[in-house]
């Protein structure tokens, strides 16, 4: 397990990574971006804007499932085992890390590995608490069943080749009662005219090219599939990002972009939950 120092990720010999969710276009494209991660007005500012409005929302989550909730003075992710798949240069897995988490970043672009790597190196404070790796979550899944307290995967769904692959996957390696946090944009004639074309075309705030509306997906698709992996949605929020203030923040619609949480169930319960229709359940801000 990765927990437990597995020298498999630090083997100096070539592996193979596995293919069924990585799309060359898209690693080709992030390859071309590598050096711009930390650059925090260039093309990924909005990444690195929704920082204010994500880590919050993952901390609140998990810490509000602990028995016993940590005091506040301390840090309230200490000792947690958390998955950031899709990890880039590190946007959101070094933020975590200083709550206390113990962060794995996995992205299948090497020089995204190797930039995180680097600007981790200016924070020994957390150096001993992320590591990164060059490799998909289904790499992850042999070694680390039930290993992982939550997974997050932020702005990155919309961006793999087979996305019940890479959910199944996910699903995997998180722990009976930890979490997954997907943040993506829906599939909408709305989320095509502002996730596209406005926000490549117009507003220039990503490169043209960086989203492929047909990888869109819904959030009743997306619990359904999490469904079948034995999770149940507890959260589904919109979100909005404005190019003026460059915030983000929560709202009613999610017609464009939004955050998901999800539960993984104890055996006994998903057993049960699998009969039930449980979309009555999710809290739901539309």
């Amino acid at each position: 397990r990765l927990g437990s120092q597995n020298k498999r990720w630090h083997s100096n010999h070539a592996r193979p990574i596995a293919q069924s969710t990585i799309d060359e276009e898209e690693r080709e494209k992030f390859q071309k971006l590598s050096h711009t991660w930390w650059n925090e007005t260039g093309e990924f500012q909005a990444l690195h804007a929704l920082n204010a409005l994500r880590v919050p929302w993952i901390t609140n989550s998990l810490v509000e499932k602990q028995d016993q909730p940590p005091p506040l003075h301390t840090k309230p992710l200490l000792g947690l085992q958390i998955l950031d798949a899709g990890s880039g240069g590190g946007i959101l897995s070094e933020p975590l890390a200083r709550l206390g988490a113990n962060m794995i970043g996995v992205d299948m672009v090497e020089d995204n590995i190797r930039v995180a790597q680097t600007h981790l190196e200016e924070d020994p404070s957390i150096c001993g608490s992320v590591k990164y790796i060059q490799a998909t979550v289904e790499d992850l899944v042999e070694t680390n069943e039930d290993a992982f307290d939550a997974v997050v995967a932020s702005e990155v769904v919309e961006h793999v080749s087979n996305i019940d692959t890479f959910l199944t996957s996910c699903c995997k390696i998180i722990k009976p009662g930890g979490s997954i946090f997907l943040t993506t944009i829906n599939k909408t004639a709305l989320s095509y005219t502002t996730g596209v074309l406005a926000a490549e075309y117009l507003l220039r705030l990503v490169p043209i090219g960086t989203h492929d509306w047909e990888k869109f997906i819904s959030p009743e698709d997306l619990q359904f599939l999490l469904d079948k992996c034995g999770f149940s949605t507890t959260l589904i929020h919109g979100m909005m990002y404005n190019p003026l203030t460059r915030r983000w923040s929560w709202i009613s619609n999610s017609s464009v972009n939004y955050g998901l949480h999800a539960v993984k169930l104890h055996p006994q319960t998903s057993e049960t939950s699998s009969k039930e229709n449980s979309t009555d359940s999710v809290e739901r801000s539309d």
